[in-house]
């Protein structure tokens, strides 16, 4: 089994990267692959609303990471975005790879475990991860719980290595989804996915008034 993760961090030894890492050691003694794709150094533009993804299954833009990291993510069990919080958001160059790495990839993501994690000097960790977590939660992605909301604090580079609790929070993440990737195989195998239903887009604008 495999989880992608994508640090949303600019900085190669952040202390977004120790949060990282911290999963990456938990899921090796788990027994599962992992592969860390770092993408906050990344040039990424944002959707455009072309809908061209809906003609090539894949984004019309193909000379930023967004392509390559659908290949891997259709391959993987798991997904985790790590991202630092700005302005109580997630990595702006996150969100665009986000926004367009879901709405363009055409495989079925149901059932692949979802986790977020926020790492900030102080505050806006909620708010960024409710933000991540609505990627997953849109897609029939299950998510990983662990014991406090998935994040490590840290100001200075290497601060969060000092966060006890938060790293106790990564590794209880990164056992949790292991137990939960394994589950779901093992559900899979006896009783296959959950049935699905058509795709119906309602919206709220009556008829009645177009023509008013």
């Amino acid at each position: 089994m495999k989880v992608l993760i994508l640090n949303g961090s600019p900085r190669p030894d952040g202390n977004t990267a120790i949060a990282v890492n911290e999963l990456v050691k938990t899921f090796d003694e788990q027994g599962i692959d992992t592969e860390v794709v770092r993408v906050g150094s990344k040039a990424v533009r944002g959707c455009i609303a072309c809908n061209k993804c809906s003609e090539l299954g894949r984004c019309v833009f193909d000379n930023d990471p967004v392509n390559e990291v659908a290949k891997k993510f259709e391959e993987a069990d798991g997904l985790i975005v790590a991202s630092p919080v700005y302005y109580a958001s997630a990595n702006a160059t996150l969100i665009a790879l986000l926004d367009r790495l879901f709405y363009s990839s055409s495989f079925d993501k149901t059932m692949k475990v979802g986790a977020a994690v926020a790492v900030a000097r102080r505050g806006g960790c909620s708010a960024t991860f409710d933000e991540l977590n609505k990627y997953f939660t849109i897609s029939g992605m299950p998510v990983a719980s662990s014991t406090y909301w998935n994040s490590v604090h840290g100001m200075l580079p290497g601060d969060a290595a000092y966060d006890a609790e938060g790293l106790k929070t990564m590794r209880v993440l990164a056992r949790n989804m292991s137990f939960l990737m394994k589950s779901i195989a093992l559900g899979k195998e006896k009783y296959g996915l959950p049935e699905t239903e058509p795709w119906v887009g309602t919206h709220f604008i009556r008829d009645d008034l177009r023509s008013n």
